[in-house]
């Protein structure tokens, strides 16, 4: 059997195992964003590029006040934040927009859990590059041009739930060195790396390092 066919088998028998082991938490989180925030359960959000560049919705649990993107993109009143946004390589240190129960769940990556549908759907797989805002890939190109062909790399492979840059530094490493990371990875990919990636990943969650 070739390493595509295997890790999707994987990826389909572990989301419905990990489904299932985490449907409790699941259950719990949607009832308290529902209860402490005006607003959907899922975050409504930008589609991103999956495999080959084509467009998928990412499911995630909303942890940011409602219609969040469309108000950093468009309401005056964000028109710095919006700045900083993107000279910090799409990522937000402080965050208004972020609900208390939203910083939680981010910090432990609770709101990722959603992202399981997407691998049942075939759109991701458990382990792979981080899947990116179409308009970022662009802005970060522009601002570092030398990261093309990592790019191109990159969108070779189905993005993961988790990988390597969320198990080294998370949102502490700027995007140049996240899309070799994510490249390195689409490189080099194994059923030894993804295991391995997997055995880190619980400890990225429960610590939190990096995530914002």
């Amino acid at each position: 059997m070739s390493y595509d066919l295997i890790k999707r088998v994987l990826d389909i028998l572990l989301s419905v195992a990990i489904g299932i082991f985490f449907l409790p938490v699941m259950v719990i989180c949607a009832n308290v964003i529902k209860l402490t925030s005006p607003g959907p359960v899922l975050a409504d959000t930008p589609l991103r590029i999956g495999k080959g560049g084509k467009l998928f919705r990412l499911y995630k649990f909303r942890s940011m006040v409602a219609n969040a993107h469309e108000l950093l993109t468009s309401d005056p009143k964000f028109k710095k934040l919006y700045e900083e946004y993107k000279r910090s390589g799409y990522k937000l240190k402080e965050d208004p927009r972020v609900t208390p129960v939203g910083r939680f769940i981010r910090k432990h990556s609770i709101d990722e859990l959603p992202q399981l549908f997407n691998v049942l759907r075939g759109e991701m797989s458990l382990v792979g590059p981080r899947p990116y805002y179409s308009d970022e890939l662009e802005a970060q190109q522009k601002k570092f041009p030398k990261t093309g062909e990592l790019v191109d790399e990159v969108l070779s492979v189905r993005p993961g739930v988790t990988g390597l840059w969320q198990v080294s530094g998370r949102s502490e490493i700027n995007f140049e060195k996240r899309i070799a990371l994510d490249a390195k990875y689409a490189r080099e990919k194994s059923l030894v790396i993804d295991l391995s990636i997997l055995l880190k990943s619980p400890w990225a969650m429960i610590s939190g390092k990096g995530a914002v």
